[in-house]
């Protein structure tokens, strides 16, 4: 994985999250085509984060880090583009969890 330098500074408790590209062969071993209704991707990789969130004055630094490969809800995030790259910019609670 190359080192990311973003052009935005995420705030607070939000991550950037690169999506998965959903398979396009089934486990089966079907090939799915283009026009087949594919549904959004769910797991994708921490590219990059903010500092944490406030609470009681004090920083609680998140629980995620870049790299980390996660799990999040389907509609989960709202889409940005930097660089030629897609990113899924959403709060950390709006991830379910990490996949080891």
């Amino acid at each position: 994985m190359s080192k990311i330098t973003p052009k935005i500074r995420l705030l607070a408790d939000r991550v950037a999250v690169e999506a998965k590209e959903m398979e396009t062969k089934t486990p089966g071993g079907i090939v799915l085509p283009d026009s087949a209704d594919k549904d959004k991707p769910v797991e994708g990789i921490i590219a990059f984060a903010g500092s944490g969130k406030h609470v009681d004055g004090k920083l609680q630094p998140l629980q995620l880090k870049v790299g980390d490969k996660v799990l999040f809800g389907k509609y989960a995030g709202t889409s940005i583009k930097l660089d030629d790259k897609e990113y899924l910019v959403m709060r950390e609670e709006d991830v379910l969890g990490v996949i080891e």
